[in-house]
């Protein structure tokens, strides 16, 4: 099998690799391509002790000749570009954050343009090839290539998977070792797509295990969504919510907060790399130990300018769309067993990929997995303005867990008919299917 990664001079490529080199599939060569050789030559260094047959290059059609699997890992505009993407949305009053928020649509502006022309190259190239996507915005760039390469684009995102991850762990499962999946006997219903969804069941053996998680505060502690948006909240919704739905929960707050760190997520991960870089560039040989550190630092920095203390050890590795993504190309292309959970436009919701063009997914084995229509309750989990931050960061302030204001929590039990009202069946649940493990 012959790899290729779009953006193989990007800091998290050393990650797919790693799970390419585990994955016990038979891969034949990686070629990384990028448009600056000087990254390129560093992550070569990083991945030398790997024991990957690796090529790089920065000739876009002879990086995609003949690939079966391509992976889509593009900056288009480097660092510098989501910088200026932030910092140009908090002028404006909005939050710049490049997946959820206004960033992400300056983003997509540049994106787009060479998703579309890569896209039209891989179907002339290597039009047999799997395309796995992880670039952002990801929904955005995943339906851009889909329409000229159709169901053989996937778009990858761990978000899901780490919520459910973080939930089984909370509640007493063990989540296993594997970052890409989530026990056996497990099931799950997601509801949304990405960055923007719910976890509104979670049943092990057939057991519910949400409902005994969400009522008890000490164990909601143990989650990043718990600490983060605090208990009276996920009991109001009668659900978890993504971590990144921070940015519409406590949309001001989040907004001042990032104001006041004095500089955004994007210049602090710019700062971090413009230093690994250069170190490794400078000293080849410690490039593997420098990028363990330069990893691990950012991973703890995750979501930091919202969050008092640092981050749990469980939630940083909660994630890791690397793994989901090399779990996607051993079921996709027949090397093993089709185990995966897959957000599926117009068809269903899950842990880990989604298919553009709203077509539904044939996993091999001729299994379906389908669910709600992605996204369906994004605009029915709101109740009122976003008021209820002063104590949400008073305790962030206080170094202790958030807590929601009482009178966002009073709301959202009873709120009318189409809101997420405790104790009321979801409106859309009657519609909303399962997605199986």
């Amino acid at each position: 099998m012959r790899v290729t990664i779009l953006g193989g001079g990007g800091f998290r490529v050393p990650l797919i690799c790693r799970e390419l080199a585990v994955s016990g599939l038979a891969i034949g060569e990686v070629v990384l391509y990028d448009v600056v050789p000087e990254r390129l030559g560093v992550i070569s260094a990083v991945l030398a002790a790997g024991g990957l047959p690796l090529r790089t290059t920065t000739d876009l059609d002879a990086a995609l000749r003949g690939a079966d699997v391509i992976f889509a890992a593009l900056r288009v505009g480097g660092l510098d570009g989501r910088v200026a993407d932030e910092r140009s949305a908090l002028d404006a009053g909005v939050i710049g954050q490049e997946t959820v928020g206004a960033g992400g649509l300056s983003y997509a502006a540049r994106a787009v343009p060479v998703v579309d022309a890569i896209a039209r190259r891989v179907a002339e190239l290597a039009p047999g090839a799997w395309v796995i996507t992880m670039t952002n915005p990801a929904g955005i760039v995943t339906e851009v290539m889909a329409a000229t390469l159709g169901p053989r684009v996937v778009g990858v995102c761990d978000s899901p998977t780490g919520l459910v991850r973080r939930a089984c762990a909370a509640a007493g499962v063990d989540p296993g070792g594997r970052l890409a999946q989530v026990p056996d006997g497990v099931e799950v219903d997601y509801l949304g797509l990405n960055h923007l969804g719910w976890l509104r069941g979670l049943r092990v053996n057939g057991t519910d295990r949400l409902s005994g998680l969400l009522a008890d505060p000490d164990a909601l502690k143990r989650t990043e969504e718990g600490r983060l948006f605090g208990a009276d909240l996920l009991q109001a919704l009668g659900a978890i919510p993504n971590e990144y739905l921070y940015w519409y929960y406590a949309r001001s707050e989040a907004l001042r907060d990032v104001r006041a760190a004095g500089r955004t997520r994007a210049e602090h991960v710019r700062a971090g790399q413009q230093r690994f870089f250069a170190a490794a560039a400078a000293a080849p040989e410690r490039a593997t130990a420098l990028w363990a550190e330069a990893n691990d630092e950012r991973n703890r920095s995750y979501f930091a300018e919202l969050r008092s203390g640092e981050r749990d050890t469980a939630d940083v590795e909660a994630g890791g769309y690397e793994a989901i993504a090399i779990g996607l190309v051993a079921a996709l292309t027949g090397s093993a067993p089709a185990r995966l959970i897959l957000n599926v436009r117009n068809g269903g919701t899950g842990t880990g990929a989604g298919p553009g063009r709203g077509h539904r997914d044939r996993v091999p084995g001729g299994q379906r997995r389908r669910g709600a229509a992605a996204g369906g309750a994004a605009d029915r989990s709101r109740a009122g303005p976003d008021e209820h931050g002063k104590e949400l960061r008073a305790g962030h302030r206080l170094g202790r867990p958030d807590r929601l204001g009482r009178r966002r929590a009073a709301r959202l039990r009873a709120a009318p008919p189409g809101r997420v009202a405790r104790g009321r069946p979801h409106p859309v649940r009657g519609r909303a299917g399962r997605c199986r493990r």
